[in-house]
């Protein structure tokens, strides 16, 4: 079965989670001419906010504003799916139906356990995806074996310090743009709905705040970070920004 191939792939435990965690990157290599594409883990469909519904509505519309080629939905129980080994088969099958160069995937520790379970979930499917020995199958057609050359982990609500950062500068208010597709699940002061952690005013600044100083340590004006598994090499030192 023919399907597109993508340099990156970025998986999100939950609708919104790239968008927060790494928008700005995704729309810098799109610009690029990258192609890129997200797969959510979840529904979201435990959310205190919204539904299932307007999350899918919500998806589509941050994709669209991003310029994303393809974004799926695994359709995992949002806070209950496992590191297991059905699951891990559901991940291989994308990583093998897109090929990524690069994953992009959740934060390594967060205040969400699902952003954590997702991470090592998509590390050890980026690993077995590439072994012979397992098989897998799309449309009734067995998949050939990917393994991705490298795997980061963007950073969500607790402050790790990142491996490296990524220079976002021009790219910060298309980020928020996206961010606020999402709008069943931010800050809104006209809004009966119940507050949430991150549907504070502070958190909504957060976002900027937090790009802004990335930005700042690295001397330009907005940047994300990422946490590597492997050390990041660069083929000299006149290649170091």
């Amino acid at each position: 079965m023919e399907s597109i191939k993508l340099d990156i792939l970025a998986f999100g435990a939950h609708p919104d989670d790239v968008e927060l965690g790494c928008a700005g990157t995704l729309l810098k290599e799109i610009a690029l001419g990258k192609k890129v594409g997200l797969i959510d883990l979840t529904q979201g469909e435990l959310g205190t906010r919204g539904s299932v519904e307007i999350r899918y509505q919500e998806a589509a519309k941050a994709a669209k504003i991003l310029g994303v080629a393809v974004r799926e939905n695994l359709k995992m129980r949002d806070g209950f799916f496992v590191n297991d080994e059905a699951h891990q088969l559901q991940v291989i099958q994308m990583i093998r139906k897109y090929k990524p160069e690069i994953v992009l995937c959740n934060a390594i520790n967060d205040r969400h356990i699902d952003h954590s379970k997702g991470s090592q979930l998509v590390s050890d499917a980026c690993f077995l995806s590439g072994l012979q020995k397992i098989e897998t199958f799309l449309a009734g057609e067995l998949q050939a074996v990917w393994r991705p050359k490298v795997v980061y982990h963007y950073i969500q609500w607790a402050t790790i310090e990142p491996d490296f950062v990524v220079d976002i500068s021009g790219f910060m208010e298309k980020k928020k743009e996206a961010i606020l597709a999402y709008d069943s699940q931010f800050y809104n002061p006209t809004t009966q709905e119940p507050q949430t952690p991150i549907a504070t005013k502070n958190f909504l600044e957060s976002i900027h705040y937090r790009s802004q100083d990335l930005g700042r340590l690295i001397g330009t004006d907005f940047a994300e970070g990422f946490t590597t598994e492997r050390y990041v090499a660069v083929s000299s030192l006149t290649k170091l920004m």
